[in-house]
């Protein structure tokens, strides 16, 4: 059944263009970020690391280090005896005893400038016992090689499956309906392997921190965190020290797109601290040490879809195989969300899945812009691409005949509604603005071919089910407002959106709100975490309720002056006034402090607002079917890309990327439009380039940017076009949900679609690099 719904919000300011409200701040170079902070008689901090990718530590001689003048003190894997991991807890803050990829840190040295505690880890002398190396996670799970031998002994949260000996960190399942009996139904079967390597974050800023320890045994912590309250209870955990006792600052973030999440180095700088109490210690990571911290995992998966002759899907079996790295950080939500969301933004009655999370020798894997999504899109996107070829169908008339509709069911059997978004809608505009029924103009030069390629995407925010968002509004003598929400500004355009949010809930302009930077985990309100594009939905809510909350105590108090009820109030313009009688008010600033009478007693108080959201009808899902309700809100979305080859070298030039989303109400086009291109572009990255490369012992070849190429200005393609579906998110005041990470998740499986168009192949391999693309020019011409 289709209903308009009436939001609860008369949006003013919602939904329109609005500068950015840290604009200033960050174009002067004002705003502050860890690396821009300094402390007196602060130390510096360096770290030894592993030269090989696998071993045990026999012996670390720190001798020469502690004499080295300026050094203060030198932390090894046995002074901190801790694990530390947010789904599964596998991974030390210092190994003290085995190493498990190249750059893991064995020791930390604080000193009194960066330049003595660099040289201090150069004298500090380990003795290793190397050990075989496995790299890929297919080889992982035979299990001759235990990279992580106690794995069985490790705590974890008991929703993920572990299977210790394959080297297995998360096993997850999904059967819906019969696949064996789908498969008999089916008049083709496509069958097809898809692979593509780890990739690197590339944010402007690396991981960067800053720890305190004072004498009160109080630990703060400034950090360049996604995260703040995560990474508090993480380090709370880990340290075992009680909440209160941890303070985590977090000013601006210079980029994360996931590699900031969750806690990765901070446990470094604050072991050192532990023994310099009341001396501010500072760690930043080189580019080659960021790179070797965290990365996306990279991944090999088998997809095989049957489908009858007039291109209805009827059945999939898919196993998605994860390289996760040393440690699984991210990685086990990561293989859960992609093992729950295949296949995608289709209707697939029979379905099972097998999605891994596998350890291996190589940097450790964690959660990255797409969260996994990006990584099933190419493989199943990939699939559908040559299940359309097979049929001599054409790909858009094969996903439009396939798509997600209210009243059928997604992999993990919820229902879609008519509020969960318009997947079709999206590709018809997408299809629209690429002009995808009209083949591309080709160039004079023979040598040199053109196509297109679209593919369709859908996320959901891969959180727990009970990922709680607050929010505080307080209310200043001049009714203007302090807003507090605990969200991390890492680019994205939250602190602008948000404030406009507020401005309708609460009837105010947004130049009368001003909102609190940085976040202060002893001050601030709770927020789970900075990831999943969860941001506007869950804050939307919170936000909603802290405004009414606001709103309720302005009412209440006006009333017994206005001799009204409070339903019979409006707050408005700077005013509070009688509905029926607009003529009747007080002015906003007389109350928001509490009202005074003419005789001098007065009645309320400050008004400040108190909102807090959890998502609504969560589950967890079934350990063996994965059937259950694990996410609120989907997004849907489609691109489209054209190319141009050449055939003598393989060299591929971008013409056209489309991108449309169907992300609910937009809040502020301005922004939502920023994430939308450097979202595009990003993607353009593992599309044709960016990879982590080892040779063949394990060692790491891309450790630098001379060596690992990220998107430029010079590989923009001339003609970027986006849009937006807005169906509205009725689980929101604002109708809004995610699209943060949604803009890169199918721009690979979009290129690899025009360069089938235009040159009649298929590359199941990540980065399409020219020569992948010649060679498949080659082998195609024998």
């Amino acid at each position: 059944m289709k209903y308009k719904f009436q939001p609860p919000i008369k949006f003013e300011h919602v939904g329109k263009p609005m500068n950015r409200v840290d604009g200033v701040e960050k174009v002067t170079g004002n705003a502050k970020y860890v690396t821009d902070m300094f402390f007196p008689n602060m130390l510096y901090a360096a770290v030894k690391r592993s030269p090989i990718p696998h071993g045990i530590i026999k012996n670390i001689d720190t001798s020469k280090a502690e004499s080295l003048p300026g050094v203060r003190a030198i932390v090894t894997g046995k002074d901190v005896p801790y694990r530390q991991g947010i789904y599964l807890v596998d991974r030390p803050i210092i190994t003290p005893d085995r190493v498990r990829y190249v750059g893991e840190p064995v020791a930390a040295v604080a000193a009194d400038s960066l330049e003595i505690a660099r040289r201090a880890v150069e004298l500090i002398e380990v003795e290793y016992e190397e050990l075989p190396t496995v790299q890929d996670p297919r080889e992982s799970m035979k299990g001759e090689v235990l990279i992580h031998p106690d794995l069985a002994n490790y705590d974890r949260l008991p929703i993920y499956n572990i299977e210790p000996e394959k080297n297995v960190f998360h096993h997850h399942k999904t059967i819906k309906g019969d696949v064996e009996k789908g498969f008999k139904e089916a008049d083709v079967i496509v069958e097809g392997e898809y692979s593509l390597p780890q990739m690197y974050h590339a944010p402007l800023e690396p991981h960067a921190a800053i720890s305190f320890w004072d004498y009160n045994e109080k630990l703060t912590v400034w950090s360049s965190a996604q995260s703040p309250f995560t990474l508090r209870n993480l380090i709370a955990v880990a340290f075992k020290i009680p909440r209160h006792k941890v303070r985590v600052v977090a000013p601006y973030v210079g980029g994360g797109f996931g590699g900031k999440a969750g806690i990765n180095m901070e446990g470094i700088v604050i072991a050192l601290s532990e023994k310099v109490k009341g001396r501010h210690i500072k760690l930043v990571y080189t580019r080659e040490e960021d790179i070797s911290s965290v990365v996306r995992q990279g991944m090999f998966a088998y997809i095989k879809t049957g489908v009858t002759k007039d291109g209805k899907i009827v059945a999939m079996e898919a196993k998605l195989i994860f390289d996760g790295g040393a440690y699984a950080e991210y990685g086990t939500n990561v293989v859960r969300a992609a093992g729950y969301t295949l296949p995608g933004g289709y209707y697939v009655p029979n379905l099972k899945t097998d999605s891994y999370g596998v350890y291996t020798n190589h940097f450790l894997g964690g959660a990255f812009r797409g969260f996994g999504h990006g990584e099933l899109h190419w493989a199943t996107e990939r699939n559908l691409d040559e299940v359309a070829q097979k049929l001599g169908m054409d790909p858009l008339e094969l996903r439009i005949k396939n798509v997600l509709k209210p009243g059928l069911t997604n992999s993990m059997g919820q229902t879609i509604h008519h509020d969960t978004g318009d997947m079709e809608a999206c590709f018809k505009k997408a299809a629209e603005l690429i002009e995808y029924d009209k083949k591309s103009k080709q160039p004079e030069n023979p040598r040199k071919v053109r196509g297109k390629g679209i593919a369709g995407l859908v996320k959901a925010p891969a959180m727990p089910t009970n990922a709680g968002s607050a929010v505080i509004i307080k209310f200043h003598e001049d009714a203007t407002v302090t807003l507090q929400a605990s969200i991390q500004e890492i680019g994205q355009g939250f602190n602008t959106a948000v404030t406009q949010m507020a401005a309708d809930a609460l009837h105010i302009s947004p130049d009368k709100i001003h909102f609190v930077m940085p976040v202060d985990t002893d001050v601030n309100p709770y927020e789970w975490q900075t990831v999943a594009s969860r941001a506007l939905w869950t804050v939307g809510n919170a936000l909603y309720r802290a405004a009414e909350d606001a709103l309720n105590q302005i009412k209440d108090i006006a009333s017994k002056v206005l001799g009204v009820a409070p339903h019979n109030l409006e707050v408005e313009d700077d005013r509070v006034y009688v509905k029926y009688r607009p003529e009747k008010y007080l002015l906003l600033k007389d109350v928001v402090m509490g009202y005074t009478y003419p005789d001098g007693h007065a009645i309320g108080g400050p008004v400040i607002g108190r909102g807090s959201f959890v998502p609504e009808m969560l589950t967890n899902l079934d350990l063996e079917t994965g059937q259950g309700n694990a996410a609120a809100e989907w997004t849907f979305g489609a691109e489209a890309a054209e190319v141009e080859i050449d055939l003598d070298t393989g060299e591929l030039k971008m013409l056209q990327l489309v991108g449309v989303f169907d992300a609910g109400t937009i809040i502020n086009p301005i922004t939502a439009g920023g994430q939308v291109v450097g979202g595009m572009i990003q993607g353009m990255g593992p599309a044709l380039f960016e990879g982590v490369k080892y040779n063949d012992k394990g060692y790491p070849l891309t450790i630098s940017f001379t060596d690992y190429k990220i998107p430029t200005i010079a590989d923009i393609p001339e003609e970027i076009k986006y849009d937006f579906v807005q169906t509205f998110e009725e689980s929101s005041p604002f109708g809004a949900k995610g699209v943060g990470e949604h803009p890169m998740i199918s721009i690979p499986p979009a290129i690899a679609a025009a360069i089938y168009d235009a040159i009649g192949v298929n590359i199941h391999e990540l980065p399409l690099s020219a020569d992948k693309i010649l060679n498949a020019i080659e082998n195609k011409n024998k």
